[in-house]
């Protein structure tokens, strides 16, 4: 928490947001879903994915480049192979769709892949990978970024040629041990951390973002608001390069619903098309050698002395679980530049409520 954040309850903020998204023209259950799926990646920690991306949702409502009335479709049902169909529909709304068409096949076949096209942004790809481990399964996610203008530079290279390409692993909890679940993008930072940074006047990691000379930067100025001015960095090099490159294609080719080439359409939205690979446990080997297994690689990895020992090694998606309860006590740490950008969004389309007042 940054001077001059102040903390709003999640409740405040799933209120301000369902009214503001009925109000762009979204179903008020819709609304109330979305804005839940907004929040709730702030609770996790995941603000890049939060309520200040409301007022690019309003806006892309407003315009026609969300659906507001889409129901997603089931195209192809063949054998563990589905392909669903977004229709440009709510990214919560289409995720889940998927997520639950893909569970029974999971169920009875022991392995659904499932793709889904043409779906506004579908959020934290954490939550559907949580959805799958709550559910007893493992779920291998790949998810690209269209509709808009390319964020993240190539490996060596000087502007911007892909998205942020999120790649997300979720294995269900044991006995003993909560869910794993890793969830990233495959840029340094998130686009959205880099609009947080700048909101906040803060820096970022030198090298996680280039200027717009192509040159390695600390300052995310060009992104504040919902500006770009330079390009992401991926992580780890080449390492993350080439994930993104493999998102970009699994997700965008098997789906059929395009990669970011610039001979696909740019409205200024955000589409996503993502593959999930679904996997029931139980078909891979003995479920209680499995989970033994499970337990023991857990216990050996987080046995490592820590380089800080105020900072002790943790498991994947055990950071999300603690910020998840301490933020759902104490609210969500909001600074004033994304206050402002909400409350401007509100104001566009007839709320008189403000937040932070």
């Amino acid at each position: 928490m940054q001077p001059g954040d102040i903390r709003i309850p999640a409740a405040e903020l799933i209120n301000f947001g369902t009214a503001a998204l009925t109000k762009a023209g979204a179903r008020a259950s819709d609304a109330r879903l979305v804005a839940d799926h907004l929040v709730m990646a702030n609770l996790t920690g995941h603000d890049s994915h939060g309520i200040g991306l409301l007022p690019a949702y309003v806006k892309h409502a407003v315009d026609g480049l969300v659906d507001v009335k889409a129901t997603p479709e089931i195209l192809h049902d063949n054998g563990a192979i589905l392909k669903v169909a977004g229709h440009d529909a709510w990214g919560r709304m289409a995720g889940e769709f998927a997520m639950t068409a893909a569970f029974p096949k999971a169920e009875e076949l022991g392995v659904c892949a499932v793709t889904l096209s043409n779906a506004h942004h579908l959020g934290r790809i954490g939550a559907y990978g949580e959805m799958a481990a709550n559910a007893g399964f493992s779920a291998i996610f790949f998810v690209n970024v269209t509709d808009h203008d390319p964020m993240v530079a190539p490996y060596q290279g000087t502007d911007a040629r892909f998205g942020t390409n999120p790649v997300c692993i979720a294995l269900p909890p044991t006995g003993t041990k909560p869910a794993f679940l890793l969830d990233m993008a495959t840029s340094r930072i998130a686009m959205g951390k880099a609009r947080v940074a700048a909101n906040k006047g803060l820096r970022v990691p030198f090298g996680a973002i280039l200027d717009e000379n192509g040159l390695p930067t600390d300052d995310p100025s060009g992104f504040k608001g919902f500006e770009q001015k330079g390009a992401l960095a991926p992580f780890g090099d080449h390492k993350g390069y080439g994930l993104a490159f493999a998102a970009e294609l699994l997700a965008g080719v098997y789906s059929g619903g395009g990669t970011i080439q610039p001979g696909n359409e740019r409205r200024g939205g955000i589409r996503n098309q993502m593959i999930a690979v679904i996997m029931q446990p139980d078909a891979f080997g003995d479920a209680e050698t499995m989970e033994r297994e499970t337990d023991a690689m857990w216990e050996y990895a987080l046995a490592s002395p820590p380089a800080d020992w105020d900072s002790p090694v943790v498991a994947p998606g055990d950071p999300e679980r603690s910020l998840r309860a301490r933020r759902s006590s104490e609210g969500v740490p909001m600074d004033p530049e994304t206050l402002k950008q909400l409350n401007a969004a509100a104001e566009a389309v007839g709320i008189e409520g403000r937040l932070g007042f």
